[in-house]
């Protein structure tokens, strides 16, 4: 997907970028792939592949939740790693107020710069494991109207790490590719335990035919305070 097919395909969903917003999408590419050289980002790297792979595909969530397009929603974006997908989104929809937490500090460094490169306002990136960052004193604690995460963990593990973050009435967007079902069952429990209710499940194509899933998680009831428990508890015994 060359950046003039990447712009042509998000017209089909009425989404026509700036000059400036193309030339973001291009100067992200490039710091991503020179940090990438001394940094495990991404094993993605060719052009075409990121504006596909990444870009377009972080932009799936918008074509799943349409209100991320035009709302001012408080997004926090678990384990972002290279800002996938909270960053693409924040350029395509500057009206997004977005939070990134990632464990490692190095990913945060390159994040903290590659924001004030794009030129990217009410963006903040915080070094946090996101059980401290979720935990029942915490000032984040069910602030924001959406949470995200990608390739994170399977959705029962993703609950515990995200729901916390989000207020009564907002929503996590969970992104999975093919088996998304399988998770789905195996997290019913856990995702109701949260006070979350699994929603509807949208399923996309990227232009080249590969499948995805954004399954919509809706959170109806405050998060019980025991929840997120320690770091590393979530994935080592899985609700």
């Amino acid at each position: 997907m060359t950046p003039e097919e990447f712009a042509a395909a998000l017209r089909t969903h009425q989404v026509e970028l700036s000059a400036k917003q193309m030339a973001q999408y291009e100067q992200y590419y490039q710091e991503l792939v020179t940090v990438n050289e001394h940094m495990n980002l991404t094993a993605i790297t060719a052009k075409d592949e990121v504006y596909l792979k990444h870009f377009y595909d972080s932009l799936t969530l918008a074509w799943a939740y349409p209100a991320l397009q035009t709302e001012p929603l408080k997004m926090i974006d678990v384990g972002a790693g290279a800002g996938f997908p909270s960053l693409p989104l924040k350029i395509a929809f500057p009206q997004l107020e977005i939070t990134i937490i990632d464990a490692l500090n190095k990913r945060v460094n390159f994040l903290k710069d590659l924001v004030t490169k794009l030129g990217l306002s009410n963006v903040t990136i915080e070094h946090a494991r996101a059980e401290e960052f979720g935990a029942k004193t915490a000032p984040a604690r069910e602030q924001y109207d959406l949470a995200t995460a990608r390739a994170l963990a399977r959705l029962n593990v993703l609950g515990e790490l995200t729901l916390p973050f989000v207020k009564v009435g907002g929503v996590l967007l969970a992104m999975k590719g093919s088996q998304a079902g399988d998770e789905l069952a195996q997290a019913k429990q856990a995702i109701t335990t949260l006070g979350g209710k699994i929603g509807e499940q949208v399923d996309l194509n990227l232009p080249n035919g590969d499948p995805r899933s954004v399954i919509i998680i809706n959170k109806l009831k405050k998060t019980p305070m025991k929840y997120p428990r320690k770091p590393g508890d979530p994935v080592r015994k899985p609700l």
